[in-house]
């Protein structure tokens, strides 16, 4: 594997370990030209061009991220594209921010070439993030349920991880939030919770085996579907 997400960090690599598995499985659905909804800073632009020839951003001029967008667009509305244009859409942890979140399903299954795939991923389990504009939560069901009344074919939702996964990164974050008080006081309780952040993402793919179904508590969610 050959690239590491911007936003890893201490208390949540595994987060970024487990997206890089999934998309680097989902490699030989990338066609020529591909379109991330959602693109944000464009962290994973070099790693998709690798499998395709031409890669297109878009997102919204309000976007809480550095604007790098190839097309400024809201996602909630119309998208300034012609239709059947895109081999593959791909759009990560966008959907629980947008307050349409079936104008954007719709728009990608427009904009997508016959037999063309989709790929997105969501969280379930996770915390409000990006706040005022977080929106929704989305059980298995109801992406389906999304994805159905565009018109997609093949659905498949994959679980990111299991409960325990989802347990520990709970932890880690929250134990991140309450680390307050004069620097030196930080930098102890900081060196403390290091190793542990570390060692619950090392334990928790393998307690994760004990639960027998992720898709009931996992931390988020993969969509593959094709028009």
């Amino acid at each position: 594997m050959t690239f590491i997400h911007p936003n890893c960090s201490l208390k949540n690599w595994l987060v970024y370990k487990q997206a890089q598995s999934f998309l680097y499985k989902f490699k030989n659905r990338y066609g020529k030209v591909l379109y991330d909804l959602g693109c944000g800073e464009m962290p994973y632009k070099d790693f998709f061009l690798q499998f395709c020839n031409e890669y297109v951003g878009i997102d919204w001029s309000g976007t809480l991220h550095k604007l790098k967008a190839d097309i400024v667009a809201d996602l909630n509305k119309p998208l300034p594209i012609e239709p059947e244009v895109a081999d593959t859409v791909i759009s990560l942890s966008v959907l629980e921010h947008l307050y349409e979140p079936q104008m954007m399903i719709n728009e990608a299954w427009r904009i997508l070439k016959p037999g063309g795939n989709i790929i997105l991923q969501v969280p379930w389990q996770w915390s409000v993030h990006e706040a005022p504009h977080d929106y929704f939560r989305y059980t298995p069901y109801g992406l389906e349920c999304l994805f159905k009344k565009a018109g997609f074919k093949n659905i498949l939702v994959e679980p990111t991880a299991g409960f325990f996964t989802m347990w520990f990164l709970k932890f880690n974050y929250f134990s991140t939030r309450i680390i307050k008080g004069p620097k030196p006081f930080r930098y102890i309780i900081k060196a403390f919770l290091i190793p542990t952040w570390f060692m619950l993402q090392c334990v928790a793919p393998i307690l994760d085996k004990l639960d027998r179904n992720w898709l009931l508590e996992a931390p988020g969610y993969w969509v593959t579907a094709k028009k």
